[in-house]
């Protein structure tokens, strides 16, 4: 077998190229698939090689994370049906060319347990499976969850629309971009200001490395920020400021499998919509021209490679 893929061959050179998977065992899947969104966090590290050191960071690689399809054929051992939708968190399937992580091609083969069923209705929109489960893991794994949230991307807004659903008080959310500042839903989104402190819970997925002392800044004592974004620089902070606050700074790792769980019960039980946040899309042999606009254009929140035709 062989598939389409994304692929970089070093910083800022991207081609779509074909090729050839790994075969496909006992506990794997075939996946066709259908969509998969560019990261504007990881990716765009990966694109301009500013990406910190990183497991299994190389090039040539096939990046993406964030894969919606369908099973093409299924091991015996695999626990999957053929013709399911389901998501897929990334795939390691092409040979010499690394996945990393792997997801941008129009078929893949990941052991079943990598791909998780979702409801047909989802669509395209399940590409965000990845992120809403970030989101989610972000504040679970805390003991308060976010009063002030710093980024109204999509990562941003899915930590605001998650923080309600769980049955919190709609955070605030900073975004220096006018633009950004549009869509939000049932919490506000303003222009940071001096008269914003006292926060219990900052959560970060601004990726700005230089922003530490200003959050700490804001926070009311004993408070915690949370790093939620991906950063590429070394991070730092006065110590007076965060010891006279004793603020607690926490790290928001990936998503764990539970987080998927959750993140799937909060869409069937509709107290998470996931419509609104995919603002793009073009056809995967457009990949380059995809891949800057996402980077490039504010205006886009998310960006999808479209499949099907390959």
């Amino acid at each position: 077998m062989d598939a389409l893929a994304v692929v970089l061959k070093k910083p800022e050179h991207l081609e779509l190229s074909r090729l050839a998977l790994a075969a496909a065992g006992d506990d794997d899947v075939v996946v066709d698939i259908d969509w998969s969104g560019v990261s504007t966090g990881t990716e765009r590290l990966l694109w301009s090689g500013r990406m910190p050191q990183f497991p299994g960071l190389g090039y040539p690689l096939v990046p993406g994370y964030e894969s919606v399809g369908r099973v093409f054929s299924a091991g015996r051992n695999s626990g999957q049906t053929v013709g399911d939708r389901v998501f897929v968190p990334g795939a390691q399937c092409y040979g010499d060319v690394r996945g990393l992580f792997g997801g941008a091609a129009s078929r893949v083969v990941v052991p079943g347990r990598r791909a998780i069923p979702i409801d047909e209705a989802l669509g395209e929109r399940g590409v965000l499976i990845a992120l809403a489960a970030t989101a989610y893991h972000a504040i679970v794994e805390g003991s308060v969850a976010p009063d002030l949230i710093v980024g109204h991307g999509v990562l941003g807004r899915l930590l605001a629309r998650i923080a309600i659903a769980l049955g919190n008080a709609p955070p605030v959310v900073w975004e220096l971009n006018e633009q950004r500042r549009l869509g939000a839903s049932g919490y506000e989104v303003v222009a940071p200001t001096d008269a914003h402190k006292g926060f219990r819970s900052i959560y970060d997925v601004s990726g700005d490395s230089k922003l530490l002392d200003t959050l700490i800044g804001r926070l009311a004592p004993r408070g915690e920020v949370v790093l939620a974004g991906f950063y590429s620089e070394p991070l730092s902070f006065a110590f007076p400021p965060a010891f006279m606050k004793e603020a607690r700074i926490r790290v928001a790792a990936e998503w764990q499998p539970d987080d998927i769980a959750g993140v799937k019960r909060l869409i069937e039980t509709g107290r998470l919509s996931l419509d609104g946040l995919i603002t793009h899309r073009m056809a995967a042999e457009d990949a380059g021209a995809a891949y800057r606009t996402a980077f490039n254009d504010p205006t886009c929140l998310k960006m999808i490679l479209d499949w099907r035709a390959s």
